[in-house]
């Protein structure tokens, strides 16, 4: 019988939540190896779990090898998908069981969406999109690579959010238009909590209700 492995990058906390989901949908009685990969953790085994670097696991005997990104450093996460492309390892995408996946849904590689997370219809997704617990996705929104979910995030229809893109915990971004579709640019971060009613620039950072750029004149406002 063949073996494969199957990896979830990063024991950290986003990783010990991604775990259980991927054994839960890979055991099957299969003859199925899972570990931990992650340089920086000292520890042999983490919740009962293997951990070995990178360059361990790319020595251990499989037919097959199969790595998802549980990394929320999305500048990190690139440098990892190209790193499990040059080496060959299989991109592993983790869809949890009670997700809800609807029509004409396009995503890219090495997808996350945790439990109780919502794709609905018409979406578009690029490469290593993380929703965490109970986020939603709405019709018509485009999201490109390595965009971040925090838990509960409620992106309704008609966004645009750029690669790279944060969006916070407990996030609102406001539904747009069929013709002029609200716009997160590249690499801009919500702050948990936030409520998105209009375009944000790349690279910028906005919070509160509504979301306004975080600068220092506008947190004493909002005092």
């Amino acid at each position: 019988m063949s073996k494969s492995i199957y990896a979830v990058y990063g024991a950290s906390g986003f990783g010990r939540e991604v775990m259980p989901l991927v054994r839960e949908t890979f055991s099957n009685g299969l003859a199925a190896e899972f570990v931990f990969i992650d340089d920086g953790v000292t520890d042999e085994f983490v919740n009962g779990v293997k951990v070995c670097t990178f360059d361990a696991f790319l020595k251990l005997e499989a037919d097959a090898k199969y790595a998802t990104l549980a990394i929320a450093n999305s500048k990190t996460r690139e440098v990892l998908f190209e790193k499990l492309e040059k080496n060959r390892i299989n991109h592993l995408s983790i869809i949890a069981k009670n997700a809800v996946v609807l029509d004409e849904v396009d995503t890219g590689e090495n997808l996350i969406l945790t439990s109780f997370t919502t794709l609905t219809s018409n979406v578009q997704i690029g490469k290593a999109f993380h929703a965490n617990i109970y986020s939603y996705v709405a019709h018509d929104c485009v999201i490109g690579d390595f965009v971040t979910f925090g838990p509960g995030v409620k992106c309704n229809g008609n966004v645009h959010i750029r690669s790279h893109a944060y969006i916070g915990t407990g996030a609102i971004i406001k539904q747009g238009k069929p013709n002029k579709p609200l716009v997160i640019g590249e690499g801009a971060i919500v702050a948990a909590g936030a409520v998105v009613t209009k375009n944000i620039s790349a690279g910028i950072t906005v919070f509160g209700n509504p979301a306004v750029p975080l600068t220092k004149e506008n947190m004493r406002k909002m005092r």
